[in-house]
């Protein structure tokens, strides 16, 4: 079997898929992105195309390792998301040759079915206990929501209290029957970590996830010994290589590597690895698409220390296209009560509305995260 071709799609709200074929027929499909720099992961896939193309797709390792090493430059958030999407993809066309679902493949599933949980609140958080409240008429128990808009490095007590407010009201609206992950999402820096920390822990939130920026990951052990919040982070974090910072530095408790930037399936294992010989839990970051999710799952199936799964349904990207709007087979992802179960279908278990996805890539926006800005005019973290 050899690769004959490599199809981009970029398409609403900011994905992208890829679709790899082969001279028998079969067909893998991956999710290479990063959300706002499409066109320049596509660019990046169509390069690395020059190693696949009549390579055969079953040599998944020798094939991650060119795409990796084979150019001298390497890691980085495009050059590894792009790398992920294509190892999705071969693990899809792996599975199909085989019909095996790709955690057969990789040793068979060590649980049955998954807890999901879901986004409430928007990028700057507001009516969360509604939002809370539909997600709950779905099934959902398990949510997160951005903990603060522009934050300064040192801010206000008022604007400390604003963050606290929201999440005091759940815990009083809803007791212990929902837990909640709290996203600084980089927005907040060390000398205010610290503060919104401490008030936050009274209100037990399941975790905070990028307590602080990931180049700040050496603050990670600082933050953790002064607070009794597990602290979550990785979506910003491309490798091995760099997750191995982060173990040597320590403070994290739940670690969250992106299958869509870290290197697809194949990398994302030896981190997940990595994390349960560290006693870290496991919780891949997808706010993405379908085949970003199934590829996700295909890890939390083997993965030991996988805890929770993050998935888009009803996130406030998606305005455009909702995640299983271009599925054939929904119903393989059908969450019931929180929770999603391991689907047997071969490959990555995902089935592409082809069609769909060749009509949305036509007129697709290039999507682009808002650029906020601090009272003084300074650049703000989003």
């Amino acid at each position: 079997m050899k690769i004959t071709r490599l199809t981009t799609y970029r398409v609403p709200p900011r994905w992208m898929f890829l679709k790899i074929e082969t001279d028998e027929g079969l067909v893998g499909w991956g999710e290479p992105v990063v959300e706002g720099r499409a066109r320049t992961v596509e660019a990046a896939v169509h390069e690395l195309g020059d190693y696949l193309v009549g390579q055969d797709p079953r040599r998944i390792n020798d094939l991650w390792q060119t795409m990796y090493r084979g150019g001298f430059y390497r890691g980085g958030p495009i050059l590894m998301s792009a790398i992920a999407g294509i190892d999705q993809a071969l693990w899809d066309i792996l599975g199909k040759s085989l019909d095996k679902p790709v955690h057969e493949l990789l040793g068979g599933r060590l649980r049955d079915r998954m807890k999901t949980y879901c986004w409430v609140g928007g990028d700057r958080p507001a009516d969360v206990v509604e939002s809370i409240r539909r997600a709950q008429a779905l099934g959902f128990d398990t949510f997160k929501m951005n903990g603060t808009e522009e934050f300064g490095m040192v801010d206000s007590h008022a604007a400390v209290d604003r963050a606290v407010a929201k999440f005091a009201e759940i815990r009083s609206t809803f007791g212990a029957t929902v837990d909640f992950g709290i996203d600084f999402h980089g927005r907040v820096a060390l000398p205010m970590a610290k503060v919104l920390l401490r008030e936050l822990e009274p209100l037990r939130p399941l975790f905070v996830e990028e307590p602080v920026l990931a180049e700040q990951c050496e603050h990670y052990a600082r933050l953790a010994e002064h607070t009794a919040i597990p602290l979550a982070a990785g979506e910003r974090m491309y490798s091995r290589f760099d997750f191995k910072r982060v173990f040597a530095a320590g403070g994290i408790a739940i670690l969250q590597p992106d299958v869509s930037h870290a290197g697809g399936i194949t990398e994302c294992l030896r981190i997940a690895a990595m994390a349960e010989a560290h006693d870290v839990a496991l919780a891949l970051h997808c706010p993405l698409g379908p085949v970003a999710l199934a590829a996700c799952l295909q890890v939390d199936w083997v993965s030991h220390n996988a805890v929770f799964q993050e998935q888009s349904m009803g996130i406030h990207y998606n305005s455009d296209a909702e995640l299983l709007d271009y599925v054939l087979n929904p119903e393989d992802f059908a969450i019931d009560g929180g929770w999603v179960r391991a689907s047997q279908r071969p490959g990555l278990g995902v089935l592409i509305d082809e069609d769909r996805v060749r009509a949305a890539s036509l007129n697709a926006r290039d999507w682009r995260n808002p650029v906020w800005r601090h009272p003084d005019g300074s650049v703000a973290e989003w």
